[in-house]
């Protein structure tokens, strides 16, 4: 029995230092989980350098992508992987509080400045709109790229007036040349603005209020409306819209302003001149932001990180390879912008501050003030059984999203290959029974 309990003691203590090797090895690495086409590479890679300078200690990263919101938060919700870095989307980032998923970012970086305080405190005050129990959203969450939604369009196909109204995404002229994005809440709060044009005209309800409003008369609308708008919707897209754009293959997109941004240059490259516009009647103003899950496993790096991403040279360097704009909202980003060969001047006093009242920047980059104002930030919808409601609806507004034309030719390929399993079963039957009636006839030796 002593041998048996030395053993068991030996096996503990084998176990608890494979454990303890284990946990080393893994304050080595930083896991960041992060959308596609999102990061500088060359700033990823410079990343463990700088971490050395300022700790003293390796690190290795493990970069991984995703390109749904949800996709992300169900591995780490349900599968407690152990990311140390992530980057959802603001009502995702509010769900992960509601949910107890996230941890407060240590700020206390030794001999390195905290650049946190770089970002705009406009962005920093929307995000905050999603505190609850006296938990500050900007302890959890640093944001990183902003934009809006809107309309993405060939000029010479579309004039800007068309692109401009929500209307125009419903009007048979365009029928099967627009690309919608594949997100739900998107589309959703799109469907719902449009569908109560009038009343906002009257000032009876606001932007915010349409785009948050889960009710099941809500969720009906939407339904209705986007199932009316589906002759026109040529695809529903997460990253192939800016090619079709560029290409001429589709007409107007909605879609995020960084990819539009993308897209407007490469279609120049080609002679193909694309513009954005956020619709006069509103849309949705966006944040993404890095957050560190409570399965995380190398917190310091993954805090580290966060700050070194809201570094003004970093920012820029990101800016510039995605096409997105940064939540930094520094001097030097401002210069870096401006765009003396532009004829038009905006309002950027909400974002840079009161010097930036009339600025030559690129307004799809950075909107207009008077843009801002008619839009609003998507909130989570937190009641688990009206965000069910939701995703069934968009589930029936997707799951039948064919013309009567591919419809007749998936049925015509399905009856001709149906006919064509019946005749080689009868054919395969017939030269069975031929082969017996053959072998019964042919004489024994």
């Amino acid at each position: 029995m002593k041998g048996l309990k030395y053993l068991l003691i030996g096996a503990m203590l084998f176990t608890l230092g494979a454990c303890q090797r284990s946990q080393e090895e893994r304050n080595r690495i930083l896991k960041i989980y992060n959308w596609a086409d999102y990061i500088d590479e060359e700033v990823l890679a410079e990343f463990p350098d700088w971490y050395k300078e300022q700790t003293g200690e390796e690190i290795e990263v493990i970069y991984q992508v995703f390109d749904i919101n949800e996709i992300m938060l169900t591995k780490i919700e349900r599968g407690h992987e152990d990311f140390d870095v992530v980057c959802p989307s603001e009502y995702i980032i509010e769900r992960m509080m509601k949910k107890d998923m996230l941890l407060p970012i240590n700020r206390d970086f030794g001999k390195t400045p905290d650049y946190i305080p770089n970002l705009a405190p406009y962005i920093q005050d929307e995000l905050n709109k999603m505190s609850f129990d006296e938990r500050k959203v900007t302890d959890y969450a640093v944001a990183y790229m902003w934009g809006t939604a809107g309309v993405l369009y060939n000029t010479a196909l579309a004039t800007e007036e068309e692109a401009l109204t929500c209307g125009s995404l419903w009007s048979p002229k365009f029928n099967n040349r627009i690309l919608m994005k594949d997100s739900y809440r998107d589309c959703y709060g799109l469907a719902i603005i449009y569908a109560n044009t009038e009343r906002l005209q009257n000032g009876e309800v606001t932007v915010e209020q349409l785009m948050n409003d889960n009710s099941q008369e809500a969720i009906a609308t939407a339904e209705e409306y986007l199932k009316k708008m589906k002759p026109n919707i040529a695809g529903w897209e997460a990253d192939f819209g800016k090619e079709m754009m560029t290409k001429g293959k589709a007409w107007m997109n909605f879609t995020w302003s960084g990819d539009a941004v993308w897209a407007i240059e490469e279609a120049d490259a080609v002679g193909v001149e694309l513009d954005y516009v956020v619709p006069i009647e509103g849309s949705n103003v966006w944040f993404d932001g890095w957050v560190i899950p409570k399965y995380a496993r190398n917190v310091k790096a993954a805090s580290y990180f966060i700050n070194y991403m809201c570094r003004p040279d970093i920012a820029l360097r990101n800016m510039d390879a995605i096409g997105y704009v940064s939540a930094v909202a520094t001097p030097e980003i401002l210069e870096a912008k401006i765009d003396s060969t532009l004829e038009n001047y905006s309002d950027l006093s909400y974002f840079f501050g009161p010097e930036a009242d009339s600025v030559q920047v690129d307004p799809v980059q950075y909107p207009d003030k008077g843009v801002i104002e008619r839009c609003a930030v998507i909130r989570d919808f937190s009641n688990k059984e009206d965000l069910e409601k939701v995703l069934e609806m968009w589930s029936r507004v997707k799951g039948d999203n064919l013309n009567t034309g591919i419809v007749l030719i998936i049925f015509a390929v399905f009856g001709a290959l149906f006919v064509w399993l019946v005749v080689s079963k009868v054919n395969k039957y017939r030269r069975q029974k031929q082969r017996k009636h053959y072998r019964r006839r042919k004489p024994r030796k």
